[in-house]
């Protein structure tokens, strides 16, 4: 939900359902209407509160209409509401838990897949939580993630990527995610409203994300300004990436077929964000700014997540330790 301006007061906007609703107030202050819209909007989307994990689930996804998100927990909430679904937030503990990744392990689901899933649920719970539908959210037990080596691209292998794609979407998606080092959901979601060509600046993130994750608003480079004057000229739709005159809910297909006729081996779309960092941090640039370009919360994320891969920053202490080198002074 998030106030606007209409016909010289406010209004309140929200979507439901992909559908956006837009109503007049007749407060005359931005507090006033920011009280009166909330009344407006919990009247309209009024719904008994159903406390178990299914309920607080099916809330979660409702928020999330029109994201990949919503999707990718649909999804996940095939595995996930069977163990928990009828359960309250109190009900549920480490043994639960655990009971939960037993059956996924017996069924040969990976450990990064229920690492993943125990986190979804996790994130209805603090959703829960922040909603007021429940009063505190309880700690869930999730199993150790495991630790993937990140692909790397060079700057070879990305264009080799870029020029595999076969379809225009697919094509401004890769340049999008590798220009911006935006995460995936981002670049699905943005819309043309936020893209500045006269400041040079793509706004990934938007005031009413359903989110944790961070999104950064940053600048165009030569790459990414070029792919998008040309998608805008054919634009169909409101949505920078789109297909057919309707935004696109995943482009996990098209880019792995991408990635098979480039011939530079397995890359995750993930791996994009990761080779977009490590590419700035590898040519000087600083890490405030890397940092702030990924949309951390702060840099020490940003140093932890890519420290490793930069053992050059190490090498003026190695060198201290040259102990063959270093001359009595006697």
């Amino acid at each position: 939900m998030t106030i606007g301006r209409l016909r010289g007061g406010f209004c309140v906007i929200w979507r439901d359902g992909g559908k956006r609703h837009r109503h007049q107030l007749k407060a005359r202050t931005r507090k006033e209407a920011e009280a009166e819209g909330l009344d407006l909007y919990r009247r309209e989307n009024y719904r008994p509160i159903d406390a178990t994990v299914q309920g607080l689930w099916t809330a979660y996804v409702e928020t999330l209409a029109g994201r990949p998100t919503a999707e990718t927990m649909r999804h996940t909430g095939k595995a996930i509401l069977p163990h928990f679904g009828h359960l309250r937030h109190d009900q549920i503990e480490m043994t639960t838990c655990k009971e939960y990744e037993r059956l996924r392990c017996a069924a040969g689901i990976s450990q990064g897949s229920i690492h993943t899933e125990l986190g979804h649920l996790r994130s209805t719970l603090r959703f829960a939580e922040d909603a007021r539908m429940i009063p505190k959210a309880p700690r869930i037990w999730r199993p150790a993630k495991p630790i993937y080596d990140k692909r790397i691209l060079n700057a070879g292998e990305a264009r080799a990527l870029i020029e595999a794609a076969n379809a225009p979407h697919i094509s401004l998606a890769l340049i999008l995610l590798l220009g911006t080092a935006g995460r995936v959901g981002a670049v699905l979601e943005l819309e043309w409203d936020r893209i500045d060509f006269d400041r040079g600046e793509i706004r990934l993130r938007t005031d009413d994300a359903q989110t944790r994750k961070g999104r950064a608003n940053v600048p165009m480079n030569a790459m990414t300004r070029a792919a998008l004057q040309t998608a805008q000229s054919a634009a169909l739709s409101d949505y920078v990436i789109e297909y057919a005159g309707g935004p696109v809910k995943s482009v996990k297909t098209g880019i792995s077929a991408a990635v098979r006729r480039a011939k530079i081996g397995h890359v995750r779309i993930h791996d994009l964000r990761h080779t977009a960092a490590v590419t700035m941090l590898s040519n000087g640039v600083p890490l405030e700014m890397v940092s702030q370009m990924l949309g951390h919360s702060n840099t020490q994320i940003t140093y932890s997540t890519y420290a490793r891969y930069l053992p050059q920053h190490m090498q003026k202490a190695a060198d201290v330790l040259n102990f063959t080198a270093i001359r009595s002074a006697s």
